[in-house]
C-alpha cells in the first residue's frame, strides 16, 4: 500500500500567476475536457505542451487555439502531416516515444497524464522528475509501475492528484492525518451497459452495445473496460497504490446512478461520500485548481429529480474481472502488469472483431495462468514484462479465432 505525495509548500505556484500546463493525451476525452475547462479561464492557465497518439487534425487545431510551445504526435509516421498543419506557426513539432518523454521533461507547474495504457508510464515518470503537480488519469501507469511511481514521487517531491472520479472522490474526503481511523474505502461502479443482462445474453453483445456507456462519455478502451468491469479492477489496484490501506480494506459497490463517486468509512461508523453529476470535468477541475477549487459551469446535482440511489454487490459470475484484479494484486510483482497488458490486447481484439465480448476476460485469465511472475525493479523490467504478456495474449487470441 502506498500514499499520494502531497506538496506541503505551494508558495512556488501562487494562484495569482498563470499556471503553466502540459497535457499528455490532449485529443482523448480527458484531454478535451481539460482544455474545455482551461478555455473558460484563459487568464489562469498557459498551455505549453500538447500530445496525441494519432489524431493529427485535432492536435493541430488545439495547438493553434492555445498557442502552445510544443505539439507532439506519438505516431512517428504522422510527423510530416503535423508539421504541414502547423507550418505557418512558431509551434515546435516532435514525434515518437522519445519525444513524449522529452516533452514531459519540460518544466511546467501542472501536468495532465492522460495517455491511455502502459504507454503513459514513461512520460508520467519523466514529469514526476520535474517536481510538478501531476494529475494522473492514466491508471495503467500505477497498475504497471505503482511502486516505481511512488518511489519517484518521494525522491523528486512531486505531487500526484488522482483524476479518476472514484479516486478523486476519496482524495477529497479521506483524512490522511487519521488513517488509523479509516475502516475501509468503497469504490463505486456504474455496472456499465450490461448490468442487467444475463451471462447468456452477454455472449452475443456487439461492439456498439459495449461502447454505449449509460452515464459517462469516455474513449473506446475505457468504455469496454467499464462494460467488463475490468476498469474497476484496475482502479482497485490504483487505489491500493494511492491510499495507505491494505487491499482487503478496499471494497467495490455497484451504484448505477453514478452520483456517489466513492466513499470512506471510518471506525466510528461515519461514512463520507463525495457526490456530483457524472461529468469528468468535475474531478479534472478539482486537480486544475488544487489546492483551491477551480470554478466552472458544472451540471448541478438535483437529488430531488433523481429521487433515489441504489446499490448492488457486483456479480462475480458475470464480472470475473474483479476477481482477476484482486488475484493479480495479491500475487504482486509482475502480475498486475500482465493483467493490464493482456487486457489491452484483448480489448483491441474485441474492438477489431477478432474475439467476442466474454472472450476478453478469458484471454486475460489464461494470460495470467501462462505468464511467469517476476520482480520489476526498473521501467525496463516493466516494459519487458508488458511485451511478453502481450505476446502471450495474442497467441491465446488466435485460438479463439
Amino acid at each position: 500500500m502506498g500514499s499520494i505525495g502531497l506538496a506541503k509548500d505551494i508558495s512556488a505556484n501562487p494562484q495569482s500567476q498563470r499556471r503553466r500546463v502540459s497535457i499528455f493525451g490532449s485529443t482523448g476525452s480527458v484531454g478535451v475536457s481539460t482544455l474545455d475547462l482551461i478555455s473558460a479561464a484563459p487568464e489562469k492557465f498557459q498551455v505549453e505542451v500538447l500530445t496525441a497518439h494519432q489524431n493529427v487534425d485535432l492536435l493541430a487545431e488545439q495547438a493553434r487555439k492555445f498557442s502552445v510551445r510544443l505539439a507532439v504526435i506519438a505516431d512517428e509516421s504522422l510527423r510530416a502531416d503535423l508539421e504541414q498543419r502547423l507550418a505557418d506557426t512558431k509551434i515546435e513539432v516532435a514525434a515518437g516515444r522519445n519525444a513524449l518523454i522529452e516533452a514531459a521533461e519540460i518544466k511546467v507547474d501542472w501536468v495532465m497524464a492522460a495517455i491511455v495504457g502502459a504507454a503513459g508510464l514513461a512520460p508520467t515518470l519523466a514529469a514526476i522528475r520535474t517536481g510538478a503537480i501531476i494529475a494522473v488519469a492514466n491508471k495503467e501507469a500505477l497498475v504497471c509501475g505503482g511502486d516505481l511511481v511512488l518511489a519517484e514521487l518521494k525522491k523528486y517531491g512531486a505531487t500526484l492528484l488522482p483524476v479518476d472520479s472514484e479516486h478523486n472522490a476519496i482524495f477529497q474526503v479521506l483524512d490522511f492525518d487519521q488513517i488509523d481511523a479509516v475502516r475501509r474505502l468503497v469504490l463505486t461502479a456504474s455496472g456499465g451497459p450490461f448490468l442487467r443482462l444475463t451471462y447468456d445474453e452477454m455472449t452475443h453483445v456487439s461492439k456498439d452495445q459495449a461502447l454505449a456507456h449509460p452515464n459517462w462519455d469516455m474513449g473506446a478502451k475505457i468504455s469496454i473496460d467499464s462494460a467488463t468491469m475490468m476498469n474497476k479492477g484496475l482502479e482497485l489496484i490504483e487505489a491500493y497504490h494511492l491510499f495507505p490501506l491494505s487491499a482487503d480494506r478496499i471494497d467495490i459497490l455497484v451504484h448505477p446512478q453514478s452520483v456517489i463517486h466513492s466513499m470512506v468509512e471510518y471506525q466510528d461508523g461515519s461514512v463520507l461520500a463525495q457526490m456530483g453529476a457524472p461529468d469528468m470535468r468535475t474531478p479534472i477541475s478539482y486537480t486544475l485548481g488544487w489546492p483551491e477549487r477551480h470554478t466552472f459551469d458544472a451540471d448541478r446535482l438535483d437529488l430531488a429529480r433523481i429521487g433515489s440511489l441504489t446499490f448492488l454487490e457486483p456479480d462475480p459470475q458475470r464480472f470475473p474481472a474483479l476477481r482477476l484484479a484482486r488475484e493479480a494484486l495479491k500475487a504482486g510483482k509482475s502480475a498486475p502488469t500482465t493483467l493490464n497488458a493482456s487486457n489491452e490486447i484483448a480489448v483491441e481484439g474485441f474492438l477489431a472483431g477478432s474475439i467476442k465480448f466474454l472472450d476478453i476476460i478469458s484471454v486475460v485469465e489464461e494470460s495470467l495462468n501462462r505468464a511467469s511472475i517476476s520482480e520489476l525493479v526498473s521501467i525496463e523490467d516493466i516494459y519487458e514484462n508488458d511485451r511478453k504478456a502481450r505476446e502471450i495474449a495474442r497467441s491465446i487470441m488466435k485460438s479463439f479465432g
